[in-house]
């Protein structure tokens, strides 16, 4: 196996890695993990700007070409948590838009035999 081969394995179980874990994870936990990942993904930001060559040199260890494309496989992994995390939070906040519009339908609806209530 080559080590071109090798990352990009080891990339694709990344992705799927962070993808199971952010569709099983909710609440709290999974909330102070987005935050940290935001935390070392400013750190990997500041090292870039400080330190350019250091990702070239890590490239290097890791078999791909150059400090960018790591650097970009890096973020392609990170966007792609964002979206899902994105994705699961808009989908909670439509489920409960729809169960409260639910619950205000039947709250206000007339009751059997009484008249509508004017509207204000």
């Amino acid at each position: 196996m080559t080590t071109v081969v090798l990352i990009q394995v080891l990339l694709i179980v990344v992705v799927i890695l962070v993808v199971a874990r952010l569709f099983r994870s909710r609440g709290a936990r999974a909330q102070a993990i987005r935050r940290i990942g935001l935390v070392v993904l400013a750190a990997f930001a500041a090292v870039s700007i400080l330190f350019p060559d250091v990702w070239t040199t890590l490239a290097h260890k890791f078999g791909v070409g150059r400090g960018t494309d790591l650097v970009l496989y890096g973020l392609v992994v990170a966007f792609l948590s964002f979206t899902v995390t994105t994705y699961l939070r808009f989908r909670d906040l439509e489920t409960n838009y729809t169960r409260l519009a639910r619950r205000i339908a039947l709250t206000e609806a007339p009751r059997p035999g009484e008249r509508p209530h004017p509207e204000d």
